[in-house]
């Protein structure tokens, strides 16, 4: 019988992260029963103490062992071992080595073997900080540990990453998936899951801080930088992969309202729910059972977007092959439900807010509002995702819900969601007077009315614009709103460096920098929402996007928008791991050449399979985006499609934006700001409370 070392090696680390974190669960599960009693409970004195030591430690070697495990599969795809069934079927020898890393999330085990692994690093982390808060920290290990015991059932006896391919030893592997070999896939996948995995840490915290009805809101202190880092992850995964839907799947779009695509986007909006709603918690001591469920269904929607890539039940081009392991994942969600559902009833009187509403012109009535089209919006997705699911179980047949519908309902959501972001920093805590009012909305109000008139000098005339008018009036309304909130962020920050420069004598630069030094997470949640802004400002450039398809042979022209497309040849080359066929446009403004354009499709050998790779010219005004589609066989001509995508690089923009203000936020602030008190216009939502440090 052959051996099989570096298999048997990885096989014998799961198992034995298997044990310890069973380990880990069962012992901390009785410690904590046993200390139930005692609320000095901590590591080391008493029995229980103890054994809950051992449970983190054991949690800890978790870690290690599952490390060896991922290790064991990446030295198996970069060593070329076939025997793994695993390498065979998602490497080949002449495949890129990035991609070979990459290998580990390209298929249904692997991709297993990294939500488990990236779970034990976030278990990690957590269990060597666990003096911040001994009981609490206990609580959230054993919840963790029990996540991290479904998954290595599901890697040990479910989808084994490590099985032995039956039958000699091939000389080569069968290939990565061609969709998977463009750089941003390296990266995109990992960030996805650490968002989503991410997610299973504020959870652990709030079930845990639930089941043994923590006092006050220290929780949420502990968990905000996990839960920021996490959806920002999260944001930077969706982008990513948006990105990539844009640049590789050649269909001009970035976002198709794909299953999977849905999948990742709902946590996403459940979270940044959670994210403004426990501001309201800590200022307020209100929305606790908000708060509560908020995490509870973002934990559960990373599990159902798991899910959804592994069951067969929608079909997407992210999706893997349909498979029996679905059945698991139904009933950990199933149980997971039960729990969360089991202690919210047992300790609902816990969650009582201790204030109430008191007017609807507010900063509370804001969180409400925002909170609410927030969880529309994932109600609308999550039943567009699942529809041709509950069609077929009622009708006995699949009908899908494309993109029309989703745009149709998450457009007037969207602005609704831009006017908030507006509207939240003009409003005051309790209640706010119609003279403060007045006065903050007076620059939005002027700014939006320049902004209208710009837009229809311009063009944007929805009224003229025939079947495009939803489209064209979302722009226009987008366009005006997106003046009003950028003027109303700009006058929160003149208005607070003001005062700064006022009580200090700086200049205005100066000033504002010390504002924000004072408080990055109000002022890093400006920024936040300003990144928002700008890519609500990319999308609305999509109502007006151009596109022509044409044969193109040699010395043939084609003429869209402003540019003019020359063909200069097409031909063919190739390599050890593909075929390619390109062409050669050279591009003309007028009468002057800008660029040289090489759109390809390749042919990938070891998969026999096809992929284009699309040819840009980006500015800040549009894309030019241009796509080699094959040759006609009649007349051997390539035939190339062009768009022009007004706006594009925004989108792109204001995630950039978006990250940077998230970071702002992260960074602990200099000190307690005597500006709070003396600027009298609050700040935005997802930033007002002090700064907390874990």
């Amino acid at each position: 019988m052959q051996s099989h070392p570096m298999p048997e090696f990885g096989s014998f680390a799961l198992l034995l992260a298997l044990a310890l974190s069973a380990y880990t669960l069962v012992a901390g599960a009785v410690a904590l029963w046993r200390s139930r009693s005692m609320p000095g409970f901590t590591a080391g004195g008493d029995g229980a103490g103890r054994l809950g030591e051992t449970a983190r430690r054991a949690g800890i070697a978790s870690f290690i062992a599952l490390s060896c495990a991922a290790f064991a599969l990446v030295w198996a795809a970069f060593t070329n071992d076939y025997s793994v069934s695993y390498i065979l079927h998602h490497t080949n020898r002449d495949l890129n080595t990035a991609y070979k890393f990459s290998a580990l999330w390209s298929g249904q085990e692997g991709s297993l073997l990294l939500w488990a692994w990236l779970l034990s690093c976030y278990g990690f982390v957590l269990r060597m900080r666990h003096r911040v808060d001994v009981r609490l920290s206990a609580f959230a290990s054993t919840i963790l540990a029990g996540i991290q015991v479904f998954f290595l059932l599901l890697l040990n006896f479910a989808a084994p990453p490590f099985a032995i391919q039956p039958g000699p030893v091939a000389q080569d592997g069968f290939g990565l998936n061609p969709l998977l070999q463009y750089p941003e896939m390296v990266i995109h996948p990992p960030m996805l899951y650490l968002g989503y995995v991410g997610f299973s840490v504020p959870f652990a915290f709030a079930l845990g801080a639930l089941m043994m009805r923590y006092p006050g809101e220290k929780w949420i202190h502990i968990t905000r930088r996990w839960t920021m880092v996490t959806w920002l992850f999260l944001t930077c995964g969706i982008f990513l992969g948006a990105h990539w839907a844009y640049s590789v799947l050649g269909w001009g779009g970035y976002w198709g309202w794909d299953p999977v695509e849905n999948a990742s986007l709902m946590p996403w909006l459940t979270g940044t729910a959670f994210l403004h709603s426990v501001m309201m918690q800590e200022k307020r001591g209100m929305m606790k059972t908000w708060n509560v469920w908020l995490i509870f269904s973002t934990f559960l929607l990373t599990i159902l977007g798991t899910l959804l890539t592994r069951s067969g039940i929608v079909s997407s081009v992210h999706a893997f092959a349909q498979s029996s392991i679905g059945d698991w994942f139904y009933g950990f969600i199933l149980v997971v439900f039960a729990v969360c559902l089991f202690t919210f009833f047992k300790q609902k009187d816990h969650l009582k807010s201790e204030n109430r509403l008191e007017s609807i012109v507010s900063r509370e009535s804001s969180f409400l509002f925002n909170n609410l089209i927030l969880l529309t919006a994932c109600f609308t997705v999550l039943w567009g995702t699942l529809f041709p699911v509950l069609s077929e179980y009622v009708q006995g047949s699949k009908v899908t819900v494309g993109a029309p519908f989703y745009n149709r309902v998450n457009l007037p959501i969207g602005i609704f969601l831009l006017f908030l972001t507006g509207i939240g920093p003009l409003l005051a805590w309790r209640s706010t007077s119609l003279r403060t009012i007045r006065r903050n909305f007076v620059l939005p109000c002027i700014a939006m009315a320049v902004a209208l008139i710009v837009c229809i000098v311009a063009g944007v005339r929805p009224w003229n614009a025939g079947d495009d008018m939803q489209a064209e009036l979302f722009s226009l309304i987008t366009f005006t709103l997106s003046a009003g909130v950028i003027t109303a962020i700009a006058a929160e920050f003149l208005r607070g460096a003001g005062v700064v420069r006022t009580q200090t004598g700086k200049n205005l630069l100066a000033s504002t920098v010390l504002l924000v030094r004072r408080n990055t997470r109000r002022y890093g949640g400006y920024i936040v929402h300003f990144g928002i802004v700008v890519m609500f400002i990319g999308i609305a450039g999509g109502a007006f996007n151009q596109s022509r398809e044409q044969e193109m042979g040699f010395g043939d022209t084609m003429q869209l928008g402003g540019y003019r497309l020359v063909c200069q040849s097409f031909t063919q080359d190739s390599n050890p791991n593909f075929d390619t066929e390109y062409a050669l446009l050279d591009v003309y403004k007028g009468s002057k050449k800008i660029t040289q354009l090489a759109p390809e499709r390749r042919f990938y050998i070891a998969s026999q399979t096809t992929s284009t790779m699309v040819a840009l010219h980006s500015t800040l005004a549009q894309d030019l985006y241009v796509i080699y589609e094959g040759k006609n066989p009649d007349t051997d001509k390539p035939i190339i499609k062009v768009f022009i995508n007004p706006l594009m690089n925004w989108i792109w923009i204001g995630v950039v934006i978006v990250v940077l203000g998230t970071f702002l936020a992260l960074i602990p602030a200099l000190t307690k700001s005597p500006v709070r008190a003396a600027v009298t216009v609050p700040s935005p939502a997802i930033a007002e409370p002090e700064v907390h440090h874990a």
